[in-house]
């Protein structure tokens, strides 16, 4: 493949969710633990993501969800120790194909939090990043693809998309994107290996 498009959590960064529960809990947003727990993007976790809400309004929203006083920058730290930090393999594997001429892209949905926190890890690695934040627009909806191929100028039969959710590896694959679904995080560095 010319075109690599890789997926953030779950495909190079991994998550840590007890340890963010565990930081909401000594916080008093206790409240907040159900999300990470189920692994749920829904309501104003959504909206962060789609760019919807500042992280002001974010933090806002979850001293009122969990009655508690908070401050901001306790609430963005316990939100980010869900991120465990990209490895330095995986860093290699992607200088790699980039050495070996693929164009590699990123496209992830987050907030600015998480991106502040991990993106500079691997925003040298990419010709390009999109982030849903920014874009106003999320993964599964096959817009974001769509406006993916369109801006990196790239064809969908040319391209896999890597990610770790199968709702969005059925949507790029809806418009011929070819896609590997990564359900271990590392699996994706065995799969370009071969």
């Amino acid at each position: 493949m010319k075109n690599i498009i890789f997926d953030l959590g779950g495909v190079l960064v991994g998550f840590d969710r007890q340890r963010s529960i565990d930081a909401f809990e000594r916080i008093g947003c206790g409240k907040v633990a159900d999300y990470i727990r189920d692994h749920r993007t829904e309501d104003l976790f959504y909206r962060i993501e789609l760019g919807e809400i500042s992280t002001h309004d974010f933090c806002e929203e979850v001293r009122l969800m969990t009655a508690t006083n908070a401050d901001d920058e306790a609430i963005v730290e316990a939100w980010n120790v869900l991120l465990k930090p990209v490895t330095t393999e995986r860093l290699q594997r992607l200088r790699g194909l980039r050495e070996a001429g693929h164009r590699l892209f990123l496209l992830s949905n987050t907030n600015d939090m998480h991106w502040q926190y991990c993106g500079h890890q691997v925003v040298d690695c990419f010709e390009r990043v999109f982030l849903s934040y920014e874009m106003r627009l999320a993964k599964p909806d096959p817009k974001i693809f769509a406006e993916v191929l369109r801006q990196a100028d790239i064809e969908a039969c040319d391209t896999l998309f890597i990610d770790d959710n199968a709702d969005n590896i059925a949507a790029a694959a809806s418009l011929g994107i070819n896609t590997f679904h990564n359900q271990n995080i590392d699996d994706w560095i065995l799969k370009i290996e071969h």
